[in-house]
């Protein structure tokens, strides 16, 4: 019987995919990307930007066994199927597999998994295709781009600034959050005033003069009101108007990210890490399957199977009259309309019986997107708005209630939205209430508020900046360069991230902006349509960008280091803070007429005598930080071990013994000590 190979990206549904396929198919995973550019020729960038960019990919580390055990597999086969994720980074990867595999084109084809469950995964293989070469061209343009800006920008920022990185749209949003710290800096506060009439069952706000809109700047201000009002107010007006609140459309990448964010509280890494999870497969007891569809999509469609589905599930549970409308909705630029919206795959999976098969978290997600998406298909739920208006001497104050006559939607999504009510006392047009309770109150205007990360992530979308499902790998990458901070769940820059920010705007700020990165987005949407040529896009971008960057290696200013306040000891220049590989240290500014270098005082932690030579055995470290023990003798005396020793000598080999999987053991023989160690 022939073959047939299934090559997947993950492991974790590799196993799955094979019990729906049955015989005759083997899958296997290709552990994500397989190759990626190497760092070598001009700039290290691995591409050869005077021949056409000329892309030089080399196999990732660790991956060349893989490589290799593929490429057997496939030359075994009798068919091959590339099924990695059916987005743009998922096509290139096929392509590099088919590239680096050898595979002929009469021998492969393309299916995509919009979720893994059976009868989609069997359908899938009944729609097969080819490579898409545009959407490879597209994100290899991505790649190339983001590679060229990124080593060239980060080379010059960690030369000038000490800053550790630059990136084409890691910048920008680097920039958005350190213009908003300066719209707060410069926020120039205003002082307002309100009045306030509070009656035993409502309260009413000052709003109006006669036919003018009142405000009130200053207190003596505020006090001439007081002095007008007689306390005895007349109703003027009520007024009620029925208010409808729209269910919002189910999840898409970026509003999931922003949705967990607001409601969970999880970070943008952390969703797609659960909604990953929850894609690829869960054990359910009588299967293994995907409980939600793919989670990086630009989308709001809904299939009509599931349409169909749901509405069958929401007269059954709760009557034909919450059944809503499916609304059409005008597709924004910029999306990607291939697959579906992060939907569950089957709306019978509730998440009441499927909490028992998943982790705290992963439930908390998968019931915000089951919720969300059964919630689009409901009604709107309804209001009744009621306003009443009172005057005092011709001062108008307004009182405002909201009552629910149905709830709709909110049925199953009130719990993630505020819904309360306000009701409003029963009166009459013309009555008169009186009351001795009215407030004046001192207010501020307040500046613009940072940025949370789910309000990052919106401004990145709204702007047209990079794609959704790069916006938690973004905000990673700023948080971990050390050019923000969190401060109550909001981003604050460092100064360093300020400096990079300037540095790169005194150079680059006709690239580094917003205009221009939602262009190249643009463009590269195009690419992928086909309508634009990838190599004319890279040559206009390169043209301009690197006479800038030899530019600014030669003018830019170069940071000065901070001195100590000390002076060198060997030829009395300052001293000075330098950072290098391994992190600050303190040398002559002298350098490299002076070399000298500050000594930080260490203290060695000693654990046990060297069996060998009679020296101590001490806590040491790698240059990368990883801890492990060795003689304080060396290079004399070369012992050394991962595990902690016990300071005992192997009866057997006369070498240290260690503690390793709860067990005494030697460092250098098979001699295991039976005694258990106190732990």
């Amino acid at each position: 019987m022939s073959e047939k190979l299934v090559i997947v990206e993950s492991p974790s549904k590799s196993k799955t995919i094979e019990k729906y396929l049955g015989k005759g198919y083997h899958v296997v995973s290709s552990k994500g990307h397989i190759r990626d550019l190497a760092t070598t020729g001009k700039f290290g960038l691995g591409v050869d930007v005077d021949h056409n960019f000329e892309p030089n990919y080399i196999a990732i580390p660790g991956k060349g066994n893989l490589i290799r055990d593929l490429k057997k597999q496939v030359k075994n086969a009798d068919e091959g199927y590339l099924a990695t994720d059916p987005d743009r980074e998922g096509e290139a990867i096929s392509w590099h597999l088919k590239d680096a595999l050898a595979i002929p084109n009469q021998k492969y084809e393309r299916v995509l998994f919009h979720e893994i469950t059976k009868d989609k995964v069997l359908e899938a293989f009944e729609h097969p295709r080819k490579i898409d070469e545009d959407l490879v061209h597209s994100q290899e343009t991505r790649r190339i781009l983001d590679r060229i800006i990124g080593f060239r920008l980060s080379k010059l920022m960690q030369q000038k600034t000490g800053g550790k990185s630059a990136g084409r749209v890691q910048s920008v949003a680097l920039k958005l959050i350190v213009d908003r710290e300066r719209e707060i800096a410069a926020f120039q506060k205003e002082e307002y005033w309100t009045i306030t009439a509070h009656f035993p069952d409502m309260d009413a706000e000052l709003f109006e003069h006669g036919k003018d809109k009142i405000e009130l700047k200053k207190e003596a201000e505020a006090d001439h009101v007081l002095e007008q009002l007689t306390h005895n107010f007349t109703i003027l007006d009520i007024s009620k108007k029925k208010k409808n609140r729209k269910a919002k459309p189910p999840f898409i990448t970026s509003t999931l990210q922003q949705e967990a964010s607001l409601k969970l509280g999880f970070p943008a890494k952390k969703t797609m890490s659960l909604a990953q999870k929850l894609y690829e497969g869960i054990d359910i007891g009588t299967e293994t399957v995907g409980l939600i569809t793919y989670m990086r999509t630009d989308s709001i469609r809904l299939s009509d199977s599931f349409i169909g589905s749901t509405y069958h599930y929401i007269e059954e549970t709760y009557g034909k009259h919450y059944i809503g409308s499916v609304k059409k909705r005008k597709k924004q630029e910029n999306v990607q309309d291939a697959h579906e919206a992060i939907r569950p795959t089957s709306i019978l999976r509730t998440p009441d019986e499927m909490k028992k098969f998943l982790t705290a978290d992963e439930e908390k997600l998968y019931r915000l997107i089951y919720c969300r998406s059964l919630a689009s298909l409901m009604k709107d739920a309804s209001f009744e708005a009621t306003t009443i208006v009172l005057d005092d001497n011709d001062y108008h104050f307004k009182a405002n209630g909201q009552v629910q006559i149905f709830d709709g939607y909110m049925k199953v999504y009130g719990v993630y939205e505020s819904g309360e009510e306000n009701i409003l006392p029963l009166h009459e047009k013309g009555e008169v209430l009186t009351t001795e309770d009215i407030e004046k109150k001192q207010h501020f205007t307040q500046p613009p508020a940072r940025y949370t990360e789910a309000k990052l992530i919106k401004e990145l979308e709204e702007l047209g900046i990079g794609r959704p499902s790069t916006y938690a790998t973004i905000i990673d990458t700023i948080k971990s360069r050390g050019y923000v901070t969190l401060e109550d769940k909001k981003f604050v820059p460092t100064e360093i991230g300020i400096k990079t920010t300037d540095k790169l705007q005194e150079a680059f700020s006709h690239i580094i902006n917003v205009k221009y990165t939602a262009n190249m987005e643009h463009e590269l949407d195009e690419i992928a349509e086909g309508k634009m040529d990838s190599i004319k896009v890279l040559r206009e971008f390169y043209d301009e960008f690197e006479p800038c960057v030899e530019k600014a290696f030669g003018t830019m200013e170069k940071e000065k280091p901070k001195e100590t306040g000390e002076s060198c000891p060997e030829c009395g220049s300052p001293l000075v803070i330098r950072k290098g590989k391994y992190g600050e240290f303190v040398a002559c500014s002298n350098y490299p007429t002076c070399k000298y270098i500050k000594k930080e005082p260490t203290t060695v932690k000693e654990i046990c005598d060297c069996p060998v030579c009679g020296g101590k055995i001490i806590e040491k470290k790698t240059r990368k930080g990883k801890i492990f023990y060795g003689c304080n003798q060396y290079p004399k005396c070369s012992v050394a071990v991962w595990d902690m020793p016990t300071g005992e000598i192997c009866p057997e080999c006369h070498q240290l013994l260690v503690l390793k999987n709860n067990q005494v053991r030697c460092s250098h023989c098979d001699y295991v000590k039976e005694k258990k160690p106190l732990v």
